[in-house]
C-alpha cells in the first residue's frame, strides 16, 4: 500500500519529534549526571577542615571549600548585589569586605535584606560590630546577574582582594538574627548557604 505524500511527511515529523524527544532525554540524564557529580565534589571539599583567609588563597583553592575570615568590616567598602528577591520579595544582597590581618581583604556576602524597590536600602540598619569573625563558602564571582565581581574592584579599594566571595553562613552572622527577628526573612533566602540545594540542582 502506498503512503500518500500527506501521510508521509506526517511520518516524517513524527519521527522527527521522537528522535528530538529522545535527545531531549538523554540530555537531561546527562546533565542530572554532571550535576550530581559536582555536588558529590562539592560535598567532598565541605567535609575538609576549614581553611583559613589570608592574601595567598587562591580561587582554586577556596572554590566550594569552607572559609574562616577573621578581621574588620569595612562598611564604607560595602557594595549590594541588587536586585536580589525571596518569594517575590524584592531585596538586596550586602557584599562588605572583611580587612585580614596581613593588610589584604575578602568579600564577604552577609546576605539578603529585603528592599521595596530592591535597589536602595538604609544600609547602617545592618550593621554589625566592627570585628569580624566569618565562616562561609568560598565561591567565584560574578554568581549571577549584578554580583559584585572582586577583579573590577580593585583599583577602588585601598587594599588587595581575595579573588573570590566568602558566601556566610546564617550561624555566623548577627545580621542573620537581626533581619530575622526584625523583618520575618532570612538573610540567606537568595544567596547560597549550601551549595547544594537538593541532587538535582546547584546553587550559583
Amino acid at each position: 500500500m502506498r503512503l500518500a505524500r500527506r501521510d508521509v511527511a506526517g511520518l516524517l515529523v513524527a519521527l522527527a519529534v521522537a528522535a528530538l524527544c529522545a535527545r531531549l532525554g538523554f540530555w537531561q540524564l546527562d546533565r542530572l549526571r554532571q550535576r550530581r557529580e559536582r555536588n558529590a565534589v562539592t560535598r567532598a571539599a565541605l567535609g575538609l577542615p576549614l581553611l583559613e583567609a589570608t592574601g595567598a588563597l587562591t580561587l582554586d583553592s577556596a572554590r566550594g571549600r569552607r572559609l574562616h575570615a577573621r578581621g574588620v568590616y569595612d562598611y564604607a567598602g560595602e557594595r549590594l548585589w541588587r536586585p536580589r528577591a525571596y518569594e517575590g520579595v524584592p531585596g538586596v544582597a550586602l557584599i562588605t569586605p572583611v580587612k585580614l590581618a596581613d593588610g589584604s581583604a575578602v568579600l564577604v556576602d552577609r546576605g539578603w535584606a529585603p528592599s521595596p524597590d530592591a535597589y536602595h536600602i538604609d544600609q547602617r540598619a545592618y550593621r554589625e560590630p566592627d570585628t569580624a569573625d566569618v565562616v562561609g563558602i568560598g565561591m567565584a564571582a560574578p554568581r549571577g546577574r549584578g554580583d559584585i565581581d572582586p577583579a573590577k574592584l580593585r583599583d577602588s579599594l585601598p587594599y588587595p582582594l581575595l579573588p573570590f566571595i566568602l558566601q556566610q553562613l546564617p550561624p555566623s552572622t548577627a545580621l542573620h538574627r537581626l533581619v530575622s527577628s526584625a523583618r520575618r526573612f532570612p538573610t540567606w533566602a537568595t544567596a547560597p548557604t549550601s551549595p547544594t540545594r537538593s541532587s538535582g540542582s546547584v546553587l550559583p
